[in-house]
């Protein structure tokens, strides 16, 4: 299980160079967002975590390419590069404003598994984004309403979720939702390095 951290702490961590560890990343790998976006801290509230936004690692070795799988707000379902989140994001020649930290899964989650969860996701390739699921979110923790039924929408969370769901894997849910913290605090998820 990945430890609770706090945004103080998440800065305070050594920050590793990208091109050093790049050649270690593997598919599968989580990628945890804390951004200092207003709908960053809006997640951030609601969720009680530092982190906003989660994603997979897809790593293309004939390409020699590393990819976050994600759901992005206003997009959907994308793969992006991860030196786009470290240089350009968005198009802006600007890093990400916020911390990136890489996390692996247990290595007793085999390659089979692993192949699945990422397998499932391409698969949902332009899915959009579910635009009104944080509201729905907000409104289930004030009035402690249950899960409502799965649609083929997605935020972050829901997108990793489903991924490694289709693959064997359930992350624990600790409320009426799945949030970037709820896979953080998972047992089978081991910080590797910050960053950014």
């Amino acid at each position: 299980m990945a430890k609770p951290i706090s945004k103080r702490e998440i800065t305070r961590l050594p920050k590793a160079n990208y091109e050093d560890i790049r050649s270690s990343l593997k598919t599968g790998d989580l990628v945890f967002c804390s951004g200092n976006y207003y709908f960053s801290k809006v997640i951030q509230y609601f969720t009680k975590s530092v982190w906003s936004h989660v994603g997979v690692i897809y790593k293309d070795e004939q390409l020699g390419r590393v990819l976050i799988l994600e759901s992005e707000v206003g997009i959907g379902v994308r793969l992006a590069p991860v030196s786009k989140y470290l240089k350009d994001y968005h198009g802006r020649n600007k890093p990400y404003k916020g911390n990136i930290v890489v996390a692996n899964i247990n290595p007793h989650v085999d390659v089979k598994q692993v192949n699945n969860a990422i397998s499932f996701g391409l698969d949902e390739l332009t899915k959009p984004y579910d635009n009104f699921e944080i509201l729905r979110i907000m409104i289930r923790i004030l009035f402690r309403i249950t899960r409502r039924t799965r649609d083929r929408k997605y935020i972050c969370s829901e997108l990793i979720d489903a991924c490694y769901h289709k693959a064997g894997l359930k992350f624990s849910i600790f409320d009426n939702y799945i949030s970037p913290y709820d896979i953080w605090r998972d047992s089978k998820v081991e910080m590797v390095a910050r960053i950014l």
